[in-house]
């Protein structure tokens, strides 16, 4: 079982590796190709996401019908998404969206701009803020209503 999933994690680190080649050379994570989605001057980046959308439907799919399974050999299952009040989902996507704004940096790809640039020490803020978030909120969710 060991060797499996140290294979699996290799095979998994080499498909982050791809991916985030990808993003870089797609220019996903350009600031200037964010910026330029920002301020409506291209279709670069929406193009992108509305080919993200069915790549994603007929992935999930995928798993679902495969019966794909873990590393741990349990069986991949999605949950239905329950729908809360819109409020909350206006409130995290302005504070998504104000974040990514004003870094030039979407959470997504964050290490894979430290990797890509030379000089990448200043996404260690943007990747701190982040963990710092995420932390947060970890410890806020009892209190959230979710």
């Amino acid at each position: 079982m060991r060797a499996r999933r140290r294979t699996g994690l290799v095979a998994y680190y080499a498909l982050g590796l791809v991916f985030g080649t990808l993003l870089v050379k797609g220019e996903l994570v350009s600031w200037f190709r964010i910026q330029e989605m920002f301020h409506f001057e291209g279709i670069h980046m929406f193009g992108v996401f509305a080919l993200a959308m069915p790549v994603a439907i007929l992935s999930v799919q995928a798993l679902k019908r495969s019966h794909a399974r873990t590393l741990e050999g349990e069986i991949v299952q999605v949950e239905p998404k329950t729908m809360g009040r819109g409020i909350r989902y206006v409130a995290g996507g302005l504070l998504f969206g104000a974040g990514w704004a004003l870094t030039g940096a979407c959470p997504g790809p964050l290490f894979a701009l430290l990797g890509a640039n030379a000089g990448g020490g200043v996404f260690v803020v943007p990747i701190a803020a982040a963990l710092l978030g995420t932390w947060a909120y970890g410890v806020l969710r009892p209190r959230l209503p979710h």
